[in-house]
């Protein structure tokens, strides 16, 4: 016989009460992987071999200047709506400039994480950044 864990409303089992928090998380997590992104290419930490050589003001390194702020500022989660949307927009636009014309299918032209990042990044545009930020903490100080 099987055993149901529970078939009770997930608000009823106390786990909606966590769901802030973990968006909190949710935002730093991938701010900071985001950023990564950014260090590899305008810091070279981690040292990568296609960015040895990333001329000054091309796309790619745009893109990690975007990264490497954005990143930051969604990890802290400061002016999150604005970032995650300008963000947002990049993975899409990296997606459709750099993935999408090797192949339709983000698996084979290995775009899953752009595609990944930007309807993540979209969600944070409408989500907010959860209780665990300075734009929590800025709104709080000035309700008060």
């Amino acid at each position: 016989m099987a055993t149901v864990v529970s078939e009770r409303p997930v608000a009823a089992t106390g786990l909606a009460e966590w769901a802030p928090r973990v968006l909190s998380i949710l935002r730093i997590v991938s701010g900071f992987l985001f950023m990564c992104h950014g260090t590899a290419k305008i810091l070279h930490i981690p040292a990568q071999p296609q960015f040895a050589n990333l001329a000054t003001f091309s796309l790619t390194w745009w893109a990690g200047i975007l990264e490497l702020v954005g990143g930051f500022l969604l990890m802290i989660g400061l002016f999150t709506r604005p970032v995650a949307f300008l963000i947002s927009g990049e993975m899409a636009v990296a997606y459709w400039m750099a993935h999408a014309p090797k192949s339709g299918l983000p698996l084979l032209n290995g775009g899953d994480a752009a595609v990944l990042y930007c309807f993540l990044f979209f969600y944070f545009v409408f989500s907010g950044p959860g209780p665990w930020s300075v734009d929590a903490l800025w709104r709080r100080n000035t309700l008060t």
